[in-house]
């Protein structure tokens, strides 16, 4: 059996960092976990071929040799999604489709011959099953949750890891909260299940072994959902296994109670972990109430944040406006908080309501539910009707995105946050495509660039005063170039 394993193509999103993997000549963010995961699970015989669309084009050849075609894919790769879907079937060649996006929408793609929805460890083993025997159905999915002990390290060997800037690896699936916006627990449950720290050590190893030295981002939705268990085991093997290492920082996203524990937190940074996104969602205190985001109430979030990047991490933010609580002053709140705690990755969002979400539920009672859930972050798009109006609210919007990413603001929030910052002790392994891309900044911003003014004010101030963060200021200087870029395409 010959297997085409083929990931769709991203739109330029806020999170493609297409813009800014230019500077270092790479073609994507990451290889597809899902699809190198499940690779895995399929039987050692069978030949296996990736084909990422992010990085390479999908040939006639490649159709022509193969039997299936399996295809995962998340909601915003949704148009991508459909061309090849139809240009495969087109080839002849049967599909079967899996991950977030087909289980949320599997009846919008008429023309998949298998869906195996949910989670892989149950549903693809009886698809293969009933493949052997002749008989399989056309959809495979579960309500119930898989022990990940048992999943397998991904084939990092089938993808053309020079591609990339970043790989994902993945501990834990499900969060213990109940955010009302996110589809996270819907697709994966409240309960945090985990890997072991031998498993986690093994994919680190496999990848050490083939030669990767730059970041690891960890994808679990909320890295410290159990944290009895990544304190007392993960991290203390995560530090044993860096010790005579070079490079591979992690990066992870969690919930901003980690700046409740100075334990945890330390020993995050000892085992390597220099960045971490953060849903901060709001400064207001009555649309946190509204999405139930009670982690974050009650305490002053700036100071958290704070705290975190003292303790040697970076903060990505995730905010979000459209809450029915928000008055016209929220936009302006946003911008203040976004700019005073230095979270210099800050990605501003209208609020949506993805399917099986508590808040599908009630747009959908209410009446309020319209168009169709994008999936992009940062597209100015929202799939309901907001109380404050929707032309307010999008031109409260564009406000806080051409005021935060504005040359002059954006760089006084990276000199905010490089002031704040205590970077880990991590060796970091140098590649000329980092040196070129410094030269190439120069060019592109500190020459040709609007922000050239700002750019060299960042450039001297860091270079002589924090020399150690140098690589890490040039580094969000060409992220702003690539924020600048997606913005533009949605709020001119």
């Amino acid at each position: 059996m010959k297997i085409l394993l083929v990931y769709p193509e991203f739109p330029d999103t806020f999170w493609s960092f297409k813009h800014a993997l230019k500077f270092i000549h790479k073609k994507a963010g990451a290889p597809p976990l899902g699809l190198l995961t499940v690779a895995a699970m399929l039987p050692p015989e069978w030949e296996k071929r990736l084909v990422d669309l992010n990085v390479a084009n999908l040939t006639e050849k490649d159709l022509a040799w193969a039997d299936f075609a399996f295809i995962s894919a998340m909601i915003v790769q949704r148009s991508s999604a459909h061309a090849l879907i139809a240009r495969c079937k087109q080839a002849g060649v049967k599909v079967v489709a899996g991950g977030p996006l087909f289980t949320i929408e599997h009846e919008k793609f008429p023309t998949v011959d298998y869906f195996v929805l949910n989670e892989a460890e149950l549903t693809l083993p009886p698809f293969l099953a009933d493949l052997s025997l002749g008989h399989a159905q056309h959809i495979y999915a579960t309500n119930e949750y898989p022990d990940i002990h048992q999943t397998p390290a991904p084939i990092w060997s089938l993808a053309n890891l020079k591609n990339y800037d970043t790989v994902s690896i993945q501990f834990s699936r499900g969060c213990p909260f109940t955010c009302d916006f996110c589809n996270v627990t819907a697709l994966l449950g409240h309960q945090p299940r985990t890997k072991t720290a031998a498993q986690i050590i093994a994919e680190l190893d496999s990848l050490y072994a083939l030669g990767w030295r730059k970041s690891i981002f960890f994808v679990d939705d909320n890295f410290i959902g159990n944290k009895k268990h990544i304190k007392n085991e993960v991290l203390p093997a995560l530090i044993e296994w860096r010790k005579g290492k070079t490079g591979m920082p992690f990066s992870t996203e969690a919930s901003i109670n980690l700046a409740n524990d100075p334990v945890l937190l330390k020993l995050m940074v000892q085992a390597g972990f220099d960045t971490v996104f953060v849903g901060i969602e709001t400064p207001n205190e009555d649309s946190l109430a509204e999405c139930n985001k009670n982690q974050n109430k009650g305490r002053d979030l700036v100071e958290s944040v704070k705290q975190l990047q003292r303790a040697g991490l970076q903060v990505q933010g995730g905010f979000i406006v459209g809450f029915d609580n928000d008055s016209p002053a929220v936009f302006q709140q946003q911008i203040d908080f976004i700019q005073k705690s230095g979270i210099v990755t800050a990605m501003v969002g209208l609020l949506q309501a993805p399917f099986g979400t508590k808040l599908y539920e009630r747009m959908e009672q209410e009446g309020r539910l319209v168009n169709e859930f994008s999936g992009d972050n940062v597209d100015g798009s929202t799939n309901i009707i907001p109380k404050m109006g929707l032309e307010p609210l999008r031109d409260g919007y564009r406000k806080i995105l051409s005021h935060i990413y504005a040359p002059k603001f954006y760089y006084e929030r990276i000199l905010t946050f490089l002031r704040e910052y205590q970077p880990p002790q991590i060796r970091i392994h140098m590649e000329p495509q980092y040196v070129l891309a410094l030269w190439r900044s120069i060019y592109q911003l500190g020459i040709r660039g609007v922000e050239r003014t700002h750019y060299w004010r960042l450039f001297f101030w860091t270079l002589f005063r924090r020399p150690r963060l140098f690589p890490l200021a040039i580094t969000f200087a060409i992220y702003g170039f690539h924020f600048r870029q997606v913005v533009a395409l949605h709020i001119n």
